[in-house]
């Protein structure tokens, strides 16, 4: 400081209080008290107390008045323009107008200066530090100067163990805190730093204390010669002077050379920042991710999904390219979808070489998928299996399709497909357990008489009387009455739109009682029955098998569960920053679904695909049958109790999947409860979060087409609204996931059990039935080989897993949040050890919602 400045500084207080004084004296002579003496100072003070308070709340309202004025020259801000505007509401304009200030202009080094020399110890001079040396030298002779207090802020860095993810380029860091910023400081140890795996601790020196950390600048710079790499940054930890520890969770992979700007780990709503520059960074960081992350339409009446093509388009350098909505371009003129040798099917090529590098799957997983797929396609295509046209010679040749790929369930499956008994049961604990409801009447469209099912219920009891005990069920496949069809090896093949009568007997086994092989009743659709001849019943049944295969696969599958959750993870990463506590509490749910559908999209769903090659329905029946079930699926079915209430099958005994699925429900809602009571406790908290509303908004509109019939909220008012629907994405990401996909192989593999497509048409009367003709029915041996290996590979969940409620990334790093999750995991542990103690005494074991075997999101 300059020492004129500073004798300025001193007279200037000296002036204050003889200022001071000599109004304290004109204030006694106007009293007539005579001059203040010594003796008399603390009456008189006593008496002159009023007016130099007043005086003093005057000189704080026209300083305040004058703030006012400059902040409204300086910002503008029309609030300013109240005179009335509260003193607090003016002082915190003025602390985020310096906060904003310093952040963009340099900190000045703080100085150590003695003013009052007769206080300084006796002895030699002290030599003035230069300031090339860092001192903070003075102008002036004479005059001693202190060196600069240096502030010590210790770094830890945390690189991800994934293959790869160490990095050769350049980092350095800038610390961001209320009084200031660091200077860029590169991170540099002996030896490399940054490898796969390694926690390496850094030091970042400053001229003084930073207060406290608002943000974390990473900044990634090319390292002499050696070409640009990605990097894992797991997290940061910071420890300050004072011995605060600040927690920075990335969990990210870093491309190219980039800053990227880091918030410590404390969870935060948009309504509680309140600093320019904080609430500016999550807005720079949304634009980036919508930029990055853009909608598409696939086909009418679909949920949107992610435009692959935008990675292709940014810049290796640029993280992201321009927001818009674009529909998808006619996929049958891309040259890119075609065949590779050894695949059955065309894939769509470019789709798959372009992937954001924080959705794709890891290395690991791309492995184990491949070591998956490849020695089960080579050896069927070696045996012939996969270029093999025509019909079956006879069922036991099933039995040698997967003769390496034997678990307890196929080989169950095998022996009891044509069981009555283990036809209900899969309604129940099969891989699509939400077909089945409960009635009263009859639908006029199933004219079935007590006569005719009277053989099956027995003496003592009607249909009627069943009807009033709530013992009937119906599976109705009315969806698909006007599918199109396909043709499959240039053969037609043929669906039905079948109606199912079930009766759950005193033995609590669900029995099916006739089939309708069509939803318009007349001479050319028989109702068939149990007491009618075997080959009849068991293909009536084998028709109904088909139609669960297409609704399942399609709808309950692939739309409920893997499209949903899709437009759940974009809008996640669109609409929430990194800093949301609800970003952090569904991040782990979304891990990978981007990618696995975009790898459907590229061999299952394109042209000449997958579907094409082995269902009954090809491309365009799965487009029609998703559109439709969008059109009709409501927040009901979305969520298990309502759905599980709304069908009536709350007390059918046996039925594990409701069982298992609802202890998972609640353990769920009560994780989620706890964060958001934590986060959101008044309605108004939920009600103010922008973002959390944008969020819910865009998933409303994007995922169900802003249908109101739906159900599905568009806002959001209370913590229990908030609470539910949470819960039902996080259910729906992983335990229904699981369970309409993890028993697919298990129950598919003997072919007769789920057939892609029938080649005949439906029966049209009774007793024409045969062995030949039943397998001429059938599909054929590539279709049923074709499908059998995607039966395969979407049951066998690849390396790389995350079983529900383990969150290896901590992005949560308060206590609270950390104690709740510790809770979870340990409900889930209980209502494992529950189920496997359960199926001990089951003749078919259920396993597919037992925790550890549910993966947290739709990753297969």
């Amino acid at each position: 400081m300059d020492p004129v400045l500073s004798t300025l500084g001193t007279w200037g207080r000296v002036g204050a209080g003889l200022s001071q004084r000599r109004d304290l004296d004109a204030d006694a002579a106007a009293l007539s008290l005579g001059p203040v003496g010594p003796l008399s100072l603390s009456r008189r003070s006593q008496m002159l107390k009023p007016l130099v308070e007043k005086r003093r709340r005057d000189r704080i309202n026209r300083s305040l008045e004058e703030l006012r004025l400059l902040l409204l020259e300086r910002t503008r801000d029309q609030n300013l323009r109240n005179p009335k505007l509260e003193k607090a509401e003016i002082l915190e304009f003025a602390v985020g107008y310096l906060r904003e200030r310093s952040r963009v202009e340099p900190p000045v080094r703080p100085r150590l200066l003695i003013s009052i020399w007769v206080s300084q110890p006796e002895g030699p001079a002290v030599p003035e530090p230069s300031k090339q040396a860092g001192g903070c030298g003075q102008c002036g002779g004479g005059h001693p100067s202190f060196p600069p207090i240096m502030a010590v802020y210790r770094l830890c860095v945390t690189t991800g163990p994934y293959l790869k993810a160490g990095t050769l380029d350049n980092i350095s860091v800038t610390l961001v805190g209320t009084c200031g910023e660091s200077p860029k400081q590169r991170l540099d140890r002996m030896g490399r730093d940054f490898t796969p795996g390694s926690v390496q601790k850094y030091k970042v020196r400053c001229s003084a204390e930073l207060g406290e950390l608002l943000l974390l600048r990473l900044h990634k710079e090319r390292y002499a010669f050696f070409c640009k790499d990605s990097w894992y940054c797991s997290r940061i930890c910071v420890t300050a002077p004072d011995g605060s520890i600040y927690h920075f969770p990335c969990y990210q992979w870093i491309e190219g050379y980039c800053t990227m700007e880091l918030r410590p780990g404390t969870a935060r709503t948009i309504c509680q920042d309140s600093l320019p520059l904080l609430l500016d960074h999550r807005k720079r960081e949304l634009q980036a991710r919508q930029e990055c992350y853009r909608w598409k339409i696939y086909a009418p009446g679909f949920p949107r999904m992610v435009d692959v093509s935008s990675f292709e388009e940014m810049e290796s350098d640029k993280k992201f390219a321009l927001t818009k909505t674009i529909p998808c371009a006619d996929q049958d003129d891309s040259s890119g979808n075609r065949y590779l040798p050894g695949f059955p099917m065309k894939i769509d090529i470019p789709s798959l070489l372009h992937m954001e590098p924080n959705i794709r799957y890891s290395a690991t997983k791309t492995a184990s998928l491949l070591f998956n797929a490849i020695p089960a396609s080579l050896g069927m295509k070696l045996r012939g299996l996969l270029d093999r046209k025509g019909s079956w010679k006879k069922l036991d040749d099933l039995r040698n399709i997967f003769c390496f790929h034997k678990t307890f369930t196929t080989e169950y499956v095998k022996e009891h497909w044509h069981e009555d008994r283990f036809f209900g049961y899969q309604y129940l604990n099969g891989v699509n357990p939400v077909m089945l409801h409960c009635i009263s009447s009859l639908p006029s469209k199933l004219p079935v008489t007590s006569d005719m099912v009277a053989p099956v219920l027995g003496p003592g009891t009607c249909l009627q009387t069943e009807l009033e005990r709530g013992n009937i069920f119906l599976a109705d496949y009315w969806i698909l009455a006007e599918a199109p069809v396909h043709c499959l090896n240039g053969h037609q093949q043929y669906v039905t739109a079948p109606l199912c009568l079930l009766w759950l007997n005193p033995q609590g086994a669900l029995m099916p009682l006739a089939i309708q092989l069509s939803q318009t009743p007349g001479p050319d659709s028989p109702i068939f029955l149990p007491t009618d001849s075997d080959w009849d019943w068991v293909l009536a049944k084998s028709w109904v098998r088909n139609s669960e295969f297409l609704v399942h696969e399609n709808n309950t599958h692939f739309l409920c569960t893997h499209l949903l959750c899709e437009a759940f993870a974009m809008a996640t990463l669109r609409q929430l920053p990194l800093c949301h506590p609800i970003y952090k509490l569904l991040l782990p749910h979304t891990r990978y679904t981007l990618q696995v559908n975009t790898i459907a999209r590229a061999t299952l769903l394109n042209p000449e695909g997958l579907v094409d090659k082995v269902t009954s329905i090809g491309r365009e029946g799965l487009i029609y049958l998703m559109r439709t079930g969008l059109a009709h699926f409501t927040y009901t079915n979305f969520c298990l109790p309502d759905s599980l209430r709304a069908r009536g099958v709350l007390t059918i005994p046996n039925y594990y999947y409701r069982d298992d699925g609802l202890k998972i429900w609640a353990a769920i809602e009560s994780f989620v409860s706890e964060i958001v009571g934590y986060y959101y406790p008044s309605d108004a908290s939920v009600q103010q979060d922008s973002e959390l509303q944008a969020w819910v908004g865009e998933i409303f509109a994007q995922a169900f087409l802003s249908r109101e019939s739906s159900g599905f909220p568009s806002q959001l008012c209370t913590p229990g609204e908030l609470v539910k629907f949470l819960t039902a994405i996080i259910f729906n990401c992983s335990a229904q996931h699981a369970a309409v996909n993890s028993g697919q192989h298990d129950f598919g593999s003997w072919m007769p059990n789920a057939p892609s497509s029938m080649r005949q048409p439906p029966p049209q009367t009774k007793g024409t039935t045969t062995l030949k003709s039943y397998l001429d029915t059938l599909p054929e041996v590539n279709v049923t080989c074709n499908n059998l290996l995607l039966f395969w590979l979407v049951s066998q969940e690849p390396k790389d897993q995350r079983p529900l409620g383990t969150y290896p990334d901590e992005h949560f790093t308060e206590e609270a949040p950390q104690r709740s999750i510790a809770a979870f995991q340990n409900r889930l542990a209980q209502i494992s050890r529950d189920i496997r103690e359960r199926n001990r005494g089951l003749e078919l074991p259920y396993i597919y919602l037992d925790p550890p075997l549910i993966e947290n999101s739709v990753s297969i």
